[in-house]
């Protein structure tokens, strides 16, 4: 097992090494499945107290990299990652930076949209008659209006997930889902006592006919009517706060 043990320093030891240990993984020293040495083993090598490893592999386990098995032939095994787990652990991150104000609102706006054109080009040469048939019944459920607004920021999540997926990349698509899931909330959040539902369905209904009739450019220019309107709730709800001294982002 390739693990690095050298630049093991005095202080933060736990952390130190479920890092070292985390490293292999990412690096693919160590592979899914593979069983790690035991605590024992890890102690010698590290040089530190069985609790410290043991504290160490809690870290790791806590971030779904490691898993615990009982019995003679168990022990601690480098965990598959699924992509649900991946996804909810992409969303916490982006959410957290957000809600910390590590990154302001047109920021996260500007990534959003940015990350969704990116997709659209795929999207409107690889969408599949299913991908065309979620968006429209997320769209119709837009028009609901006995849709709460809890249900509409989560049908516009949906719909925008949908896109990522209709590209057929399968790493896009957990971006796009994993980006729009962390942000899409937050700015509905802000903006949902402004925003007109109708104009917002009609814009995602430019979208879906644009990607049924593999039209990029125009997929493009409703979403970037979208991104506009979207700036423009965030400029007006930003308006009265300014005039009263308050320049939060937030």
């Amino acid at each position: 097992m390739a693990i690095e043990f050298s630049s093991i320093r005095k202080e933060g030891l736990s952390v130190q090494i479920a890092n070292a240990i985390r490293s292999a993984i990412i690096d693919g020293r160590l592979v899914v499945e593979e069983r790690l040495p035991s605590e024992a083993e890890l102690s010698d090598r590290f040089g530190v107290s069985r609790s410290t490893v043991r504290e160490a592999l809690k870290r790791l386990a806590a971030q779904n990299l490691i898993r615990s098995e009982r019995g003679s032939s168990g022990g601690a095994f480098v965990n598959r990652i699924t992509r649900d787990e991946a996804q909810e652990s992409l969303v916490t991150t982006l959410r957290l930076m957000i809600g910390m104000n590590d990154i302001a609102f047109e920021e996260a706006i500007e990534a959003r949209f940015t990350l969704e054109s990116a997709c659209l080009g795929l999207a409107a040469g690889r969408c599949k008659a299913e991908d065309l048939a979620e968006l429209r019944a997320e769209i119709d459920r837009q028009r609901s209006p006995d849709l709460s607004d809890e249900d509409f920021c989560a049908s516009d999540v949906t719909f925008h997930s949908i896109v990522g997926r209709a590209t057929g990349n399968p790493l896009l698509a957990f971006q796009m889902a994993g980006a729009v899931e962390a942000m899409q909330p937050l700015m509905n959040m802000l903006v949902y006592r402004l925003r007109d539902r109708h104009r917002i369905a009609d814009l995602h209904e430019g979208i879906a006919n644009a990607l049924e009739q593999r039209n990029a450019d125009a997929a493009w220019q409703n979403l970037e009517a979208l991104a506009s309107y979207t700036r423009e709730l965030a400029d007006k709800r930003r308006a009265p706060r300014q005039g009263s001294g308050d320049t939060s982002n937030n």
